[in-house]
């Protein structure tokens, strides 16, 4: 990787969190679609699709609005409050996992002197890291209280990606992004970011690639074994 800095989505690439996010928003909403008569939420294709890597409100009005559903603003921030309070139990209750592989992926990149940073759509980044023993493996940090104190724009919108970038002192053109969402792959290819990888967790390669990412990996062990 010749390159300068690497700047790493949270949920589904460093943290195993994202199908705890999927759970949570699958407890949330199904009373909402069973009331209405329509499918339950699916913890892939509507996850994937909808909500992965965006800022809990844009997703949920995302889905909402892909599922026909019109809804108060003050019953849509409600149902976000219900599903961030579902997150976190999961969290007490079950712990954080992270991806070892990844875990080491990034400390081949640091001994190699290339800078790190971790962006989330999520207000709960700190707690997650500090939980996942990771907090210290990044150079800089843009999370979900940042971005909402900075009128940040949620992906795929590459804003949070350019701002860590320039927390790290690093043009984008010297920068990788390392993504496991479709619309994080997309951002990264918006903000004219030196390489994109996709991490395919969920069999959609060729939706990573069609979205931008440059490179798609099932894990990042494939990588650090070539490095």
């Amino acid at each position: 990787m010749d390159v300068d800095a690497a700047i790493f989505d949270l949920d589904g690439v460093i943290t195993r969190t994202a199908r705890v996010h999927a759970r949570a928003w699958k407890a949330a909403l199904d009373p909402l679609l069973e009331r209405r008569g329509q499918p339950p939420f699916d913890l892939h294709a509507d996850y994937r699709r909808h909500v992965d890597g965006k800022p809990r409100l844009d997703g949920l009005r995302g889905f909402l609005a892909a599922r026909g559903i019109a809804l108060a603003e003050e019953e849509i921030r409600a149902l976000a409050e219900r599903k961030n309070a579902l997150y976190l139990g999961y969290l007490e209750s079950d712990g954080v996992e992270v991806y070892e592989s990844s875990i080491a992926f990034v400390r081949t990149l640091r001994g190699r002197g290339i800078r790190t940073a971790v962006i989330s759509a999520s207000r709960n980044c700190v707690a997650v890291l500090r939980a996942a023993g990771a907090l210290e493996l990044f150079d800089a940090r843009v999370d979900g209280m940042q971005a909402e104190r900075l009128g940040l724009a949620g992906k795929p919108a590459p804003d949070i990606f350019l701002r860590a970038a320039a927390e790290l002192g690093v043009a984008p053109a010297r920068a990788a992004i390392v993504e496991d969402a479709l619309a994080g792959v997309e951002a990264g290819r918006r903000g004219g970011f030196a390489m994109v990888i996709g991490v395919d967790r969920g069999g959609q390669a060729e939706a990573l690639r069609a979205h931008g990412a440059s490179v798609v990996v099932r894990d990042l062990a494939e990588l650090n074994a070539a490095a």
